[in-house]
């Protein structure tokens, strides 16, 4: 029997702080981790992964030039246009959108004592702009923003001074903005600390001793863990009717054959992924993990209170992104494709993306399926879409089926998911409005149901324009989510 979406059930959009606001030099904000990446037109980018400056040489020339070559330092200019972008929201019948504040907004250098007061006004405007159109914010309070200094002074999460520093952050959060904000998210994508991790951690590599960086970017995931947890208790004090979730980037991988060995791999694989919800959820690190570094020779340092606190600051719910997923094999020569954060074995069954990411919408069933399974939490899609190249008619109008049969398709698959009694809370999809990647730095890798008129190297006017998916999507949420059942995607 299909009982379709709940009532109730959040649709909306995504967005980051930092790869939609700009204003990098407006408001007294100070330079972020993400200010720092720069576009490199002569990389092919359909394989490129995410380019960050890791090296202190590439930090200091960064610092010192312009920001023509830092794409995220101009987003789409949503830090002046956010009524425009919210009223495009609005209009397609929103009612959430996922945003994140910016740590080095909010605290330019991270160790200020009180928040820059600029920056409480702006997202003060941002939420009741929200509120005057019966939007609920998701907030992400860390969604790969921490401030520069921060990375450079300590080495970002590798100390256990940035809890300090994030809690004050998060004190600032909750105290001026607890009115608007029901839902809260800790880390964006914490598990990706271990493949991006100066994006996600602040942590130079260069910073490190030689052969340490695995540990040091352990030893930052559990000072993340108890930041959380703390981070969480705070919230039952300030704003007890409040949620806090996490948020993982959810790997879903298979094996490449039958053959035991993939599938040996591939499990091992699967635990690595849900490793960082595993400890969120539960309050503890799980015995294998335990053993896996053990094994590995890798020490966390923690406090004698530390398991403790863990179990009092456990999450409300689980939110995660789900674009591909990916095959595993224990065959050194497999072909290997691009993916999210991650490359994976290329799935002869799948097709991709214009960038090579393996379109699979039953692996959103099959990560829900899981995930409710294993937690018995309710679950948040608060990341999911296609980077594609878009093309604007004579008429101005832009046609991207593509998209529209990408959503539907996923759509279909969580309602199934939902019928077999998952408790999915809302979608959000990666991103209602073209932006900035956050992998190859690019505006024509392009999301959105929104067109913005911004080419690679930062050209254009800015203008915003409906793509067709912008009245589908709006059909969809009207319907709540019955639309998506129609062939025509009209």
């Amino acid at each position: 029997m299909n009982m379709g979406f709940p009532e109730g059930f959040l649709w909306g959009g995504a967005i980051a702080a930092n790869q939609v606001e700009g204003g990098a030099r407006e408001g007294g904000k100070g330079f972020s981790v993400a200010d720092m990446a720069r576009y490199k037109p002569d990389v092919d980018v359909k394989n490129y992964q995410a380019h960050n400056a890791i090296s202190l040489d590439e930090i200091e020339r960064a610092i010192q030039d312009g920001d023509d070559a830092y794409p995220k330092r101009r987003g789409v200019d949503f830090y002046h246009r956010y009524k425009e972008d919210i009223a495009l929201f609005a209009e397609m019948g929103f009612k959430t959108l996922r945003l994140s504040i910016a740590w080095s907004r909010m605290f330019p250098r991270g160790e200020e004592e009180l928040p820059n007061e600029e920056a409480v006004a702006y997202y003060l405007d941002v939420f009741k702009e929200l509120k005057k159109y019966g939007i609920e914010p998701v907030v992400t309070l860390s969604h790969y923003e921490m401030p520069l200094d921060l990375a450079l002074k300590y080495n970002g999460w590798t100390s256990r001074k940035m809890i300090d520093y994030f809690l004050n952050f998060v004190f600032a959060c909750y105290s001026n903005f607890g009115e608007y904000v029901k839902y809260w998210l800790n880390f964006n994508e914490i598990d990706s600390i271990i493949r991006h991790p100066f994006t996600s951690g602040g942590i130079v590599p260069q910073l490190c001793e030689p052969g340490t960086l695995r540990q040091a970017c352990y030893q930052g995931a559990h000072h993340q863990f108890v930041a959380s947890a703390y981070a969480k208790m705070l919230m039952e004090k300030l704003l007890p009717d409040a949620k806090m979730g996490c948020m993982l980037t959810k790997l879903t991988t298979y094996p490449r054959t039958c053959h035991p060995e993939d599938v040996a791999l591939t499990q091992q694989v699967n635990l690595e992924n849900l490793f960082y919800t595993d400890v969120m959820v539960r309050g503890e690190y799980p015995k294998l993990m335990r053993k896996r570094f053990e094994q590995e020779g890798i020490r966390i340092e923690m406090r004698e209170e530390d398991e403790e606190v863990l179990k009092d600051g456990t999450v409300d719910f689980v939110s995660f992104s789900y674009y591909m997923s990916r095959t595993e094999s224990a065959s050194p020569d497999a072909d290997r494709v691009p993916g999210n954060t991650v490359t994976g074995v290329k799935n002869p069954f799948l097709p991709s993306s214009d960038w090579g990411w393996q379109i699979d919408p039953v692996g959103l069933r099959i990560s829900l399926v899981e995930l409710y399974d294993r937690y018995q939490v309710p679950l948040f899609v608060v990341e999911n879409g296609m980077g594609a190249m878009d093309v604007v008619e004579a008429d101005g109008s832009i046609h991207d089926p593509y998209r529209i049969a990408y959503f539907k398709d996923h759509f279909l698959e969580m309602e199934k998911a939902i019928d077999l009694g998952v408790e999915v809370m809302g979608y959000t999809s990666w991103a209602p409005i073209d932006l900035i990647s956050a992998s190859t730095n690019q505006m024509s890798k392009r999301y959105g149901f929104i067109y913005v008129d911004q080419d690679d190297e930062g050209r254009g006017t800015l203008e915003r324009r409906r793509k067709d998916s912008f009245y589908w999507y709006k059909d969809v949420i009207a319907s709540n989510g019955k639309s998506s059942h129609e062939e025509n995607g009209d």
